[in-house]
């Protein structure tokens, strides 16, 4: 019991730790590739963050266990725009580039509008199980996603190439990756075993804890890697840290996650996916409001109250 305690502290401090590696390596990368940082929040960055997200859908796979790899899909995603870019915007107003508004938000919303529509099949008599065949779909749109960043980044490119912008050596710079993304997988890892632990003294309900502790300990990674790029005005990093990291939940993790077991679809999942979609709508509206392509600490409130207020409906719910 000591040692659950233990690595749950360790875990949070190993988040924190291993977000400072991921963004100085993020970044140099990023120089010497002669691509934004935005480029490399959306695909190196968000893939790490996404790792605890997969692996506890791996287990819950394993296990059967639907309900909370939904939950913590769609938990997850909810927020990290409602909670995460909502405390970002708290702290320091985040500038989102036109890029971001009209393609990968967008994007974002495309997700999850194909998530509903395939899930919604339950409301007409079809198999209430989440196949292969939906994953499949997924995948396809995160092929599209992939296709669309390698060409955005060859755009970006200054030249064909490593471009020596960045003083700091190849070895290092992997190296900070590879340890930050360890770092992100073990945190998060002990992070959600330690909460879950803690969770269960008490007795709280599988989906109660998938909607809530568990949600909360996959999203540290976002939260820990989006705050500390704010607080070195690496905003770019940030944004594309929570938008790739919604787009990889989706299409990435739920769409390999039926190849290993099909998921039965929970009945009340509609409404979830519905918060999920307007969460990334809101964001969407929000780029329009005030000043343009920007979200202040004002929109960050209302993101912050709308979580809380989702979450007060989910323990409400059971």
């Amino acid at each position: 019991m000591v040692m659950v305690y233990i690595l749950f502290a360790v875990g949070i401090y190993l988040l924190i730790k291993s977000a400072d590696w991921i963004i100085d390596g993020s970044s140099s990368l990023a120089k010497k590739l002669g691509v934004s940082s935005l480029i490399i929040g959306l695909t190196v960055v968000a893939f790490g963050t996404s790792l605890p997200e997969l692996v506890v859908n791996l287990f819950a796979a394993f296990e059967g266990a639907a309900e909370i790899s939904f939950g913590n899909i769609i938990g997850s995603n909810i927020a990290n725009i409602l909670l995460v870019l909502g405390i970002v915007a708290i702290i320091g107003n985040v500038k989102i580039k036109s890029e971001t508004v009209w393609k990968e938000i967008p994007f974002a919303l495309l997700a999850t509008f194909v998530l509903f529509a395939l899930t919604a099949k339950t409301f007409f008599g079809e198999s209430g199980l989440f196949s292969w065949n939906d994953g499949l779909v997924l995948l396809a749109l995160f092929a599209m996603f992939l296709y669309y960043i390698f060409q955005t980044a060859l755009k970006d490119k200054k030249h064909i190439g490593f471009v020596e912008d960045s003083d700091e050596p190849n070895l290092r710079i992997a190296l900070k990756l590879i340890i930050g993304l360890a770092g992100i997988y073990l945190g998060g890892r002990w992070v959600v075993d330690g909460a879950m632990f803690i969770a269960g003294q008490f007795g709280l309900s599988e989906f109660l804890i998938s909607a809530t502790i568990i949600v909360v300990g996959t999203s540290l990674p976002e939260l820990v890697v989006s705050v500390r790029a704010v607080m070195k005005k690496n905003i770019d990093l940030a944004v594309g840290n929570i938008i790739g990291s919604n787009i990889f939940n989706i299409l990435w993790v739920l769409g390999i996650i039926p190849f290993i077991a099909p998921l039965k679809i929970p009945g009340f999942i509609g409404f979830d996916i519905g918060i999920m979609f307007l969460a990334t709508l809101l964001l969407f509206v929000f780029m329009f409001v005030g000043e343009r392509h920007k979200i202040g600490r004002k929109e960050g409130v209302v993101f912050v109250l709308f979580y809380f207020l989702y979450i007060v409906y989910v323990i409400i719910r059971g």
